[in-house]
């Protein structure tokens, strides 16, 4: 069983967006499939450098689409992606620093902030979009 099931809930009906939810929904789930089989923590750092880089592309891709139709909470959801990367690039040094092992901590912090994120931000962004004529 997945961690995260992709669902109509987290649609935001602009194409490209919903592709990169799924994606970084698809990160994260094998990652959870790794834990499950005892190799969360040999997985790690792999998960982590693919959701940093995956994540950039896709707020590169929010943040073009905000701007282009001047999205007016722009910059306020700009600030929550630069936490995130922030947050994971935390995760990064600590496990290559040899602080991190806590391989759970890690999957419940970017399930919940990408669900949550998703839900709670992107979701506000979906009606202005579709006023544009976004899809």
């Amino acid at each position: 069983m997945p961690l995260v099931n992709w669902s109509q809930e987290l649609v935001v009906d602009v194409k490209e967006i919903d592709e990169q939810h799924k994606k970084l929904v698809t990160i994260l789930n094998g990652f959870h499939d790794a834990m499950k089989v005892g190799q969360g923590g040999t997985q790690l750092s792999r998960l982590l450098d693919e959701m940093a880089s995956y994540a950039v592309v896709h707020f590169a891709t929010e943040e073009k689409y905000m701007t282009t139709y001047k999205y007016p909470s722009y910059s306020t959801h700009k600030s929550e992606h630069q936490k995130f990367v922030g947050q994971v690039t935390d995760f990064r040094k600590g496990f290559g620093d040899g602080r991190m092992s806590l391989t759970l901590e890690v999957m419940n912090f970017l399930k919940d902030w990408l669900t949550g994120h998703i839900l709670g931000v992107d979701k506000k962004y979906a009606p202005f979009f579709a006023a544009k004529g976004l899809k």
